[in-house]
């Protein structure tokens, strides 16, 4: 037979308001009591019914994420420190991957609300009109929004985000200390305001340089490692730049990939720095020199920002701006001039 609440409450000697408490981390309650209710709840493998309480009215201690691309190690390190840091909380956490489909962008934020989750945090562009109504009818359900990783102030949201500006500057100011000029630019489709303040970044540095920007080296792709490999190749078979700034980690394994396939090696006759510094970084060959993001930070402050909304404790809206650290690996070297 199913355990109940009841049957947690009986066994830890305890009220079925103090369960109900410790389930819905709300009240007073001893730091010893709530454990030893938790370890019945573990003992008699207890799962709240989260479903009832919701048509109650009460929270759900759930959740949701959205992000655009699950498989990007990016994300999966964002996913991870969220959920991690939420299970501290008292949360728990569900992802939805959008894989850059804004059909599925709209459904998921229209499932999240169904399932009455406590607040959801997203890491997409938002560029269509249904995910943008999808968004205001949650604002006007009250439910507590976060942005991470993008800055669109689209509504009244908390929002965490690194400089990527900064993170933009700091690519090819390594790359122009190291003496490259005809520096090429490997990035995803322009939906981002990751991508559009990292190409910002770029240009700034290059106009300090008094290095033109050719507009022919910077390249589009779906942000995927296929099609960052393909158009790579084509870059590399129409023309020879001395450097790639890759605007994330896969794109960069992509660049020295279809490198690799064309007789060029890294980094002596093809300089290449990512961006995000996943663990991608330290596997490929050669490692990675890349631009860091303070992966780990962001998701916990964006969980803890939530949550503060969620439990009532603060009204006003929070944007954190983090800094991107340049991390120097065995990608990137002097430029050597080619011998024809």
């Amino acid at each position: 037979m199913k355990t109940t609440i009841y049957d947690v409450a009986r066994k830890a000697g305890v009220s079925i308001t103090t369960v109900s408490r410790v389930i819905n981390h709300t009240g007073r309650i001893s730091d010893k009591t709530r454990q030893r209710v938790m370890n019945v709840m573990k003992e008699m493998e207890y799962t709240p019914n989260v479903h009832a309480a919701a048509l109650t009215g009460k929270r759900t201690n759930i959740i949701g994420l959205v992000t655009p691309d699950i498989s990007n190690p990016f994300y999966g390190e964002l996913a991870k420190s969220i959920e991690e840091r939420a299970d501290e909380l008292g949360f728990q956490i569900i992802i939805c991957s959008t894989d850059y489909d804004p059909k599925k962008e709209t459904k998921y934020f229209s499932v999240l609300k169904q399932k009455n989750v406590d607040g959801i945090i997203f890491a997409t562009g938002i560029e269509n009109h249904d995910s943008m109504a999808a968004l205001e009818e949650i604002i006007n359900e009250h439910i507590p929004l976060a942005m991470i990783s993008q800055d669109k102030p689209l509504l009244p949201m908390d929002i965490v985000v690194m400089d990527d500006v900064l993170g933009g500057y700091e690519a090819a100011k390594h790359l122009l200390s190291l003496g490259h000029t005809k520096i090429a630019c490997i990035v995803g489709d322009g939906s981002t305001t990751g991508e559009k303040d990292r190409i910002k970044g770029f240009r700034q540095a290059m106009e300090e340089a008094n290095v033109p920007v050719d507009e022919s080296l910077i390249i589009p792709t779906r942000f995927s490692l296929e099609s960052g490999k393909e158009e790579a190749g084509k870059l590399l078979d129409r023309d020879t730049p001395t450097a790639i700034f890759a605007f994330n980690d896969v794109l960069a394994c992509a660049a020295i990939q279809a490198a690799r396939i064309r007789g060029m090696k890294v980094p002596d006759d093809l300089s290449i720095i990512g961006f995000d510094n996943t663990i991608l970084a330290e596997m490929v060959d050669p490692p990675l020199t890349t631009i860091a993001q303070p992966i780990k930070e962001m998701g916990q402050r964006v969980i803890e920002l939530l949550a503060e909304e969620i439990e009532g404790k603060r009204k006003t809206k929070q944007k954190i701006v983090l800094s991107p650290e340049l991390v120097i690996r065995h990608s990137t070297s002097p430029f050597k001039k080619r011998i024809r």
